[in-house]
């Protein structure tokens, strides 16, 4: 499922240079302090890369790089899934992959309340370091949405490519007011905060930018490698 914070984290994105950025997510049950395991207690976490070039989108998932990765191409319609061990590069059914998104997100929103039409925007007290970065706090509300989210200002961000993605996969629509909220915050996010109940219980996700760099991205990562073979993706 494409988990909401990580799509939080994601809504804007450096133009025209590049962007790449490494981001650990945790849940654990809400209250856990977070000296109790992993950056933000809860356990290590799922540790997250992706790189962004113009319309293009390279996202990988592990401790270390070069593991299987998807590529998504928007300048020309496609999606590849790569795996590096079997030197196989599978060519996605596009609109098949819009509609899990585009239902992967209509659950989320049906969770943390983001089909609600506005959210209210306070400033939290103090600043914090992230990433290298001098952040400030904003707190959205909403009837049933509380999300607290650390952006830096001094990273040249702009809607881009991933408020593109939201669009064509349809998870703009489904988030709402939440990504509209998002993207009118005065900076980059790098931290993410959101509580969600289930069946009585509330779990906390934090999703946190470790590592950050603007700059220009190599043209190799957006293609097939050479020698790969090239498969359509099975009924």
């Amino acid at each position: 499922m494409i988990h909401a914070a990580a799509l939080v984290l994601v809504l804007t994105a450096a133009e025209p240079a590049g962007l790449y950025f490494e981001q650990t997510t945790v849940v654990r049950p809400a209250g856990v302090r977070p000296d109790l395991g992993g950056p933000s207690g809860g356990g290590p976490g799922v540790r997250s890369r992706v790189w962004h070039s113009g319309r293009r989108l390279r996202l990988e998932a592990g401790d270390s790089a070069g593991g299987p990765a998807l590529i998504l191409r928007l300048d020309d319609g496609r999606v590849l899934r790569l795996d590096p061990e079997a030197k196989i590069a599978v060519e996605l059914d596009a609109s098949r992959l819009r509609a899990r998104s585009h239902e992967d997100a209509s659950v989320a929103a049906s969770l943390m309340g983001g089909g609600e039409d506005a959210l209210r925007s306070s400033p939290l007290e103090g600043s914090r370091t992230i990433a290298g970065h001098r952040c400030r706090g904003f707190r959205l509300r909403g009837r049933q949405t509380s999300l607290d989210v650390w952006v830096a200002e001094d990273i040249p961000a702009g809607p881009g490519v991933f408020a593109d993605f939201l669009e064509w996969s349809g998870a703009a629509q489904a988030l709402g007011g939440l990504v509209a909220a998002i993207r009118d915050l005065p900076g980059f996010p790098l931290e993410t905060r959101t509580r969600v109940s289930v069946l009585g219980e509330t779990q906390e996700t934090i999703a946190t930018v470790t590592t950050i760099r603007v700059g220009p991205q190599p043209a190799e990562l957006f293609e097939v490698p050479a020698g790969w073979r090239v498969e359509s993706e099975k009924p």
